[in-house]
């Protein structure tokens, strides 16, 4: 009988002699988590038991650890593939979840983006280039602040106006009155120049608050929501995308980082599969460290075919300029998302004719990279 398996790519930064050793260490610690020698039961050791396929050592002196984990250990549960991965394994600093290859039909069961890029494309009406997105900030803004900002990046066409993730229900901007304000800043703003502008609010607090908040908001004509998968649980971002299958969810990387696992998978490939729809990652040349070749590895991985999933957009982020637009056109192409939030509310006064020329350079077709 064939047993479904996950194959799991692990990194360890181990002496090469040293390195099989570990590897079967790992195999026991991420599946059955006692000594083999103590499993009685033939079925356990056969079946459940992850397996050391092979270790490939490597240039830079650590060594590739292919595993093969039972399926079985897993279900439907998001947060129980990413225990059975990497749970007790990501205590110990020796090593690294790299990459994961999962059986088609688990993938088909957390089931990917609800809407895709298509879907963020026929909300936007944006097609033929990428999305612009904004974020609301700084936090402790009043909701008035925050609607007239709504106002003024509406007003220039920004595609998808985003809270900042800090956004939660803070005493200047309680959940509630916040969302309400901005969303009907933005559907003014649509009816008075007929533009496509969305609102999505950042959700909060546990799956049944988020559930609640979700459900509130779509009463007001939202359909795309701002979620942080690693502070609130990639389980919650799966069951909200399975309860509202007709909504959006952009996916933030906050606390992506404390963890050893290669932004490529976690950014690029774990949060589609929960079902983000867009990934917001950290792009190289901004606050952040990541490579050129790591970004682009991320933007790869949410656009490929992989499972027959919907593709996600990538959002490069972090400190990006309406002076990089045409770089990161000819980077990432028109499948995509970019985010400018600090620096056109550095522009204070001239923030409206900073939007705008944020917006018409993503519209120059010809800097696109076909």
């Amino acid at each position: 009988m064939t047993v479904p398996r996950i194959d799991v790519v692990y990194r360890l930064h181990v002496a090469a002699g040293q390195a099989e050793h570990r590897a079967r260490l790992l195999a026991v610690e991420q599946s059955i988590e006692m000594p083999p020698e103590a499993v009685d039961d033939r079925r356990v050791l056969d079946q459940v038991l992850a397996r050391v396929e092979r270790v490939e050592a490597q240039a830079d002196g650590t060594s590739l650890a292919r595993l093969q984990l039972a399926a079985e250990t897993v279900g439907d549960d998001a947060g129980q593939l990413m225990n059975m991965l990497f749970g007790n394994c990501s205590l110990q600093p020796d090593v690294e979840l790299a990459d994961v290859e999962l059986p088609d039909a688990m993938a088909q069961r957390f089931g990917g983006p609800n809407l895709g890029i298509d879907g963020l494309r026929r909300l936007t009406a944006a097609v033929g280039r990428p999305l612009t997105c904004t974020a609301l900030k700084p936090i402790g803004s009043t909701v008035a602040q925050l609607a007239a900002l709504c106002r003024t990046f509406a007003r220039a066409g920004i595609d998808v106006i985003k809270d900042d993730h800090g956004w939660a229900n803070q005493r200047s901007a309680p959940f509630p009155e916040r969302v309400a304000a901005c969303q009907r800043a933005v559907q003014d703003a649509n009816s008075a120049f007929g533009s496509h502008t969305v609102y999505a609010p950042s959700l909060h607090g546990t799956h049944v608050q988020m559930r609640q908040q979700v459900e509130q908001a779509r009463s007001l004509g939202i359909a795309v929501f701002l979620i942080a998968p690693m502070n609130c649980g990639v389980a919650s971002l799966n069951a909200l995308k399975r309860e509202h299958p007709d909504v959006a969810f952009i996916a933030h990387p906050a606390l992506a980082g404390a963890g050893r696992i290669a932004p490529p998978l976690l950014l690029g490939k774990l949060f589609r599969l929960f079902g983000a729809d867009a990934v917001i990652f950290p792009n190289h040349g901004g606050r952040f460290t990541y490579s050129a070749a790591c970004c682009q590895a991320i933007a790869r991985h949410n656009r490929a075919t992989w499972h027959g999933l919907r593709a996600a957009l990538p959002v490069p982020a972090g400190g990006m300029s309406v002076e990089r637009v045409a770089e990161l056109k000819s980077e990432y192409g028109s499948d995509c998302m970019l985010l400018i939030g600090g620096s056109l509310l550095a522009a204070g006064d001239r923030l409206a004719e900073r939007s705008r020329a944020f917006v018409a350079a993503v519209a120059r077709r010809e800097e696109v990279d076909a």
